[in-house]
């Protein structure tokens, strides 16, 4: 059976997989894999500068003819630069994270872009959905990277009661059994970051990969708590570092020492002194294959397990 929900008519896609827009990690190469899959690839902008990013989306329009996406995090010092070459080149979709995005939303909709925005919270979803946004993302804490308090599991359903917009959902999927979980809660559609790390088009360098594919259930941890941003990693020392500085409630310090950390994993391999951003489902992924082989095996056993819960005998 076909899985097809306002999520993927909102975005013209055939399976209800959004690929998570990971900063130094979703590049044009898996976003467009991901697209070319049935899903929508997202390219994750973070802090890139405006020019590069404008080639990352030129390469993927030429790799894919399907929609495809940007992540736009929000608190971007150059974000307004970041928007308006967004709008020039016309993306058919952007996530949005660490903020607000109203003041953006009506000028992404006259070009016809959809607006997908990220909520850790019912309250933030309530301002989202009242500034336009098309459907609402709730991650869940489970997540890799910058993370909010609520767990997937308790966030989602309220999302759903709280907003008319389809939600979306994200933190701690990583297979079919989480796309059927997420929507048993009301989403119509997931996000997965952390899976598609180990996809073959992901660029990142193989040593994270390597990484990602070792850890245990509870190799991740959450980091710059003092901060106000927490983020989750995979241990190392680095991480361990960064704890400790929690502890002291020195969060400048603990800032200074983040910064660059990610591109030095992410890039240059460096699993040691890296910040390795992985959500807590890199447990449950066991190898690198191609992102179409993701997919497919995602949806399949998405279907196979909702099958099966309607087949569940009566007591």
């Amino acid at each position: 059976m076909a899985i097809r929900t306002r999520v993927t008519r909102l975005l013209g896609i055939e399976h209800p997989i959004i690929q998570g827009g990971m900063a130094w990690t979703s590049t044009a190469e898996l976003a467009a894999a991901v697209s070319n899959a049935g899903g929508i690839g997202i390219i994750g902008a973070g802090h890139m500068p405006t020019d590069l990013l404008r080639e990352e989306i030129r390469k993927a329009r030429a790799l894919t003819d399907k929609p495809f996406g940007v992540n736009l995090m929000l608190l971007t010092p150059h974000i307004d630069e970041i928007v308006e070459m967004v709008l020039e080149e016309r993306v058919p979709a952007v996530t949005t994270g660490a903020g607000n995005p109203a003041k953006y939303i009506p000028d992404l909709h006259d070009r016809g872009i959809k607006v997908l925005a990220i909520a850790p919270s019912v309250a933030l979803a309530k301002r989202l959905e009242a500034a336009g946004a098309d459907a609402i993302i709730g991650e869940g804490m489970e997540a890799g990277g910058h993370i909010g308090e609520l767990t997937t599991m308790v966030l989602v359903p309220q999302l759903v009661d709280a907003v008319d917009v389809p939600v979306i959902a994200a933190g701690g999927i990583a297979d079919g059994r989480g796309i059927a979980a997420a929507f048993a809660l009301g989403a119509e559609a997931v996000q997965v970051g952390t899976r598609f790390m180990c996809a073959s088009e992901c660029t990142i360098h193989p040593a994270v990969k390597e990484m990602v594919v070792k850890a245990k259930d509870r190799d991740t941890v959450v980091t710059g708590r003092s901060t106000g941003h927490p983020v989750r990693v995979l241990k190392n020392k680095l991480a361990r570092m960064l704890e400790e500085l929690d502890r002291e409630n020195k969060p400048e310090e603990l800032e200074a020492l983040g910064t660059g950390k990610l591109a030095l994993a992410m890039r240059q391999g460096d699993t040691v002194m890296g910040s390795v951003m992985a959500g807590q489902a890199a447990a449950m992924v066991t190898c690198v294959k191609p992102a179409a082989e993701i997919v497919a095996e995602m949806m399949a056993q998405a279907e196979e397990t909702l099958a099966a819960l309607g087949r569940l005998p009566e007591a």
